[in-house]
């Protein structure tokens, strides 16, 4: 039983004992030097990193965009294999691509299938009417026919000639589309705060975007971007990329800051090779897609011009982040501030009892355990014999172990 009832008695001084702060003052450089330095930590990530670095003071919204393009150029071609031509947007600028670009003349009708495994035949029982492969040239008449005097390939309903795209152009068909030019036109606006920007600024003019061509030193708010020094600033070489094409991308960067001490909120460009350049996995290198243009005969039949380009393709990507100050993100990251100050002496105190010299007698110090009945006895008896009282005695059989403070004082 008795056990038991002290068990019960250290479980109650364990939930109801209470603790205290107690202020001890440790002369010693070394732990004050821990001390303050951990503050200096701290105070030091909230001011520089919270605050100046990450703005966590401030409410944020995300950038919601719009963009259009305009490319301007002119280009003559004359090649072995095609006429000599005059280019100008409306022959070299697909939606959304800007390309160089090589032709196929075709015209609808019955035609051989170029021989491979897949197409040669000994009769017509090796040709199913109907059937058409992905990877083939069209659909299959069902007819076996002499491609050769040695090969004989299944009939294809197709386009004629059927297109040979194994041989790429050794230079690009366009180059001078390095030269050419576009404006970016790009509207944003950040909802939650009513802001709204276009990338021509206000203080370019009509003039002045006649004149103007983006460079980075001299003219970084102009809106319009010579081809060339767009792929030069990704790290590429235009005439080399023209030839495979690629996708670049032109990257539009509104990170504004709202708050009335700076009102910034400007766009940053930036330029980079979106495609997977790597030459050691070089199957299906670069950008091509092909389209046509159907006209009619004389004698109207139908004929078409397939068109298969290569070339870069510029994609615009448009990201940013608004902030503004916000009493709610201030309140709360202030509060987190005063609780990390608050864990500086905690860390104080680890070092102090852990790692110092003279951790015991700080421990000793720092930790006092008070039995009451115990230091009550102490007092009275440091009263008795420094004689503080002479006209009075203690009755120290009124002294009550359940309540020690209870002393009478007996004038005798």
């Amino acid at each position: 039983m008795t056990k038991t009832a002290g068990c019960c008695q250290g479980c109650l001084h364990y939930v109801f004992d209470y603790e205290t702060p107690k202020t001890l003052v440790i002369p010693s450089i070394r732990v004050g030097f821990v001390f303050r330095f951990t503050q200096f930590l701290v105070v030091l990530y909230v001011v520089g990193y919270v605050c100046v670095v990450q703005k966590a003071y401030q409410e944020t919204d995300s950038v919601l965009s719009t963009v259009t393009t305009k490319v301007k150029g002119f280009a003559f071609t004359n090649t072995s294999d095609a006429d000599p031509r005059f280019w100008d947007v409306a022959d070299y600028v697909v939606p959304p691509q800007v390309s160089n670009i090589r032709f196929v003349f075709t015209a609808n009708t019955h035609k051989l299938n170029l021989p491979n495994p897949s197409t040669s035949c000994v009769d017509d029982c090796d040709c199913i009417e109907g059937y058409s492969d992905p990877r083939g040239n069209g659909i299959l008449t069902g007819l076996c026919e002499n491609y050769s005097t040695t090969v004989k390939t299944c009939e294809v309903i197709s386009w004629c000639p059927l297109e040979i795209d194994t041989k790429l152009p050794e230079h690009a068909l366009l180059a001078a589309a390095e030269n050419f030019t576009v404006l970016i036109k790009n509207s944003i606006t950040y909802p939650k705060f009513n802001v709204h920007r276009r990338n021509i600024l206000p203080h370019i003019n009509s003039s002045y975007l006649k004149r103007c061509e983006f460079n980075r030193t001299t003219d970084p708010d102009c809106p319009i971007f010579r081809l060339k020094h767009i792929v030069s600033e990704a790290g590429e070489e235009f005439q080399d990329m023209a030839v495979k094409g690629g996708i670049l991308g032109i990257i539009i960067d509104w990170s504004c800051d709202l708050d009335w001490w700076a009102r910034k909120c400007n766009p940053q460009y930036s330029f980079r090779r979106l495609d997977n350049k790597n030459p050691a996995n070089n199957v299906a290198p670069g950008f091509n897609f092909r389209f046509a243009k159907y006209y009619k005969t004389p004698d109207g039949e139908e004929t078409r011009t397939l068109i298969k380009a290569y070339g870069i393709r510029f994609d615009v990507v448009v990201h940013g982040t608004a902030g503004k100050f916000g009493i709610v993100p201030t309140v709360v990251n202030l509060g987190a501030a005063l609780t990390f100050l608050s864990l500086v002496p905690v860390v104080a105190d680890w070092v102090m009892l852990t790692c110092m010299g003279k951790r015991d007698l700080y421990k000793k110090h720092k930790i006092t355990h008070l039995n009451e009945v115990a230091d009550t006895e102490t007092v009275i008896s440091f009263l008795l014999q420094m004689n503080i009282f002479p006209k009075y005695r203690f009755s120290a059989s009124l002294i009550s172990n359940d309540r020690p403070e209870n002393v009478l004082f007996v004038d005798p």
